[in-house]
């Protein structure tokens, strides 16, 4: 097994979709092997592609403001990791940005993730982080979310956090009135301890 710094070497100079991406390759992650909670995303966004720092526009305030922790406990790799199913941006299509490349996964998921010994918590965010780390769930985002209870407390399945999904926020209010609560209190647990 190859060290994390050198496989995060590799990782940043991964040209393996160029061809596909619009903006060409930027691989934005955020790993190291210390890391209590490993956020599985979809694919950066446009403005995160620019920043090459992850969740760094409205889809990210939301999120942090769901964990209840600040941007600096966010963006330390030694708390938090952050690991999209796609790790650039994959363009946009009609209804939002497309889904991330199928070739990013396969290539560097598991190696990636073989270093990560120390979670406590995963977040699941989206139908692709779902289809991947939670396989035999229900088909849709919002069935997978609802049986949250069905993993916790390691694994959680969340919605988006974009600002295109307040439609889905304000149909099911449930999420925020009822999960909100209780996986900021698993964050501040898992972040609060540190064996």
């Amino acid at each position: 097994m190859s060290s994390l710094a050198s496989l995060l070497t590799e990782v940043r100079a991964c040209a393996l979709c160029a061809e596909h991406l619009p903006l060409g390759p930027r691989p934005v992650v955020q790993v190291n092997s210390s890391a209590r909670i490993l956020i599985a995303g979809q694919a950066p966004g446009r403005k995160v592609h620019e920043t090459g720092v992850p969740f760094n526009d409205a889809s990210g305030d939301r999120l942090r403001e769901w964990l209840g922790i600040s941007r600096d406990v966010f963006y330390d790799a030694k708390q938090v990791a952050i690991l999209p199913m796609g790790f650039c941006f994959p363009g946009s299509g009609k209804s939002g940005d497309l889904p991330p490349r199928p070739e990013c996964a396969p290539a560097w998921r598991t190696a990636l993730l073989s270093h990560l010994k120390t979670l406590k918590l995963t977040l699941v965010i989206g139908q692709y982080a779902q289809a991947y780390h939670l396989p035999n769930e229900a088909a849709s985002v919002t069935e997978v979310v609802q049986a949250w209870r069905k993993n916790w407390p390691h694994t959680v399945p969340l919605p988006h956090p974009s600002p295109r999904n307040n439609l889905w926020l304000k149909r099911n209010p449930w999420f925020e009135e009822e999960l909100i609560p209780i996986l900021r209190a698993r964050v501040c647990e898992v972040l609060a301890n540190d064996g």
